[in-house]
């Protein structure tokens, strides 16, 4: 009978220690989620989370999208003697399609910097310019020249809810490039959008056509400004652009005859 017992001690010993086993395991699944417990390093990356305005977005999370260089961008992709052409403030209903009808007509292709709810109003020529061949640029959601005094919560939802406008105009074209209204940059604004996939954006030629100061004047304005860099600010919103339209007219054909190719602006140093 002692032996029966011994057999009967030994026995509950093993299955104590299973149940211990057993117990120890269904912790561990259950404070670790089933992952190696270490949390993503992504998750905090600024811009990281969801972006504002919620939803299903085209666009990888920002932490799959590879950051390009914060620094404000003025140079060609092309170098040489070259030209950016960026056209702000659309898209435009009256006014973008006679842009992109000049551009078409001289070969040239442009940068376009939108505002988020233009775009989202009239995807069609978001998805025009797309199509033909031009380039996409994040302009915000309410061109606020004075973004630079805001705080960052707010720089940052100007930002990402207006890509998601254009990514979602465009149907999830890509959107290089990130052009702060009136160059109302700061550096958190520059961080946000380069950690998105978004160069900031300069100019080095305005050729302040939203002042509509008359075609010829925009004219000699470029004539003028161009030793100061290749990148040259047009606009097709805000306003009445009839000058702008007359004015690329004549401006695309004299940089040609003087050897100048178009390019677009640098994303990423070559």
């Amino acid at each position: 009978m002692a032996r029966l017992n011994e057999q009967q001690r030994r026995l509950a010993l093993v299955l104590a220690a299973a149940l211990a086993l057993i117990a120890t395991v269904a912790v561990t699944l259950l404070a670790g989620g089933g992952s190696s417990g270490r949390e993503d390093a992504a998750a905090k990356k600024p811009g990281a989370g969801p972006r504002p305005g919620g939803g299903q977005h085209a666009r990888p999370p920002a932490a799959t999208v590879k950051p390009v260089p914060e620094d404000i961008a003025h140079a060609t992709e092309s170098g040489g003697r070259a030209v950016n052409i960026t056209i702000d403030d659309g898209p435009d209903p009256t006014w973008t399609p006679q842009v992109l009808e000049v551009l078409d007509e001289h070969g040239v292709k442009a940068t376009f910097c939108m505002i988020g709810p233009q775009a989202k109003a009239h995807p069609d020529l978001v998805k025009r310019v797309v199509g033909a061949g031009h380039r996409l640029c994040n302009h915000t959601v309410g061109h606020d020249v004075t973004m630079d005094r805001k705080p960052v919560a707010y720089q940052e939802r100007q930002i990402l809810d207006s890509l998601k406008m254009i990514e979602e105009a465009s149907d999830g074209a890509e959107v290089p490039y990130y052009r702060a209204p009136g160059g109302a940059f700061t550096p958190d604004s520059r961080r946000i959008a380069a950690a998105h996939g978004m160069r900031p954006l300069g100019w080095n030629v305005d050729t302040k056509d939203f002042e509509l100061p008359g075609s010829d004047r925009i004219v000699r304005t470029v004539k003028a400004e161009l030793a100061n860099g290749p990148t040259i600010l047009f606009h097709d919103g805000g306003g009445q652009r009839g000058q702008t339209v007359a004015a690329l007219r004549q401006v695309l054909p004299w940089l040609k005859e003087r050897g100048y190719g178009f390019s677009f602006p640098e994303i990423r140093p070559s």
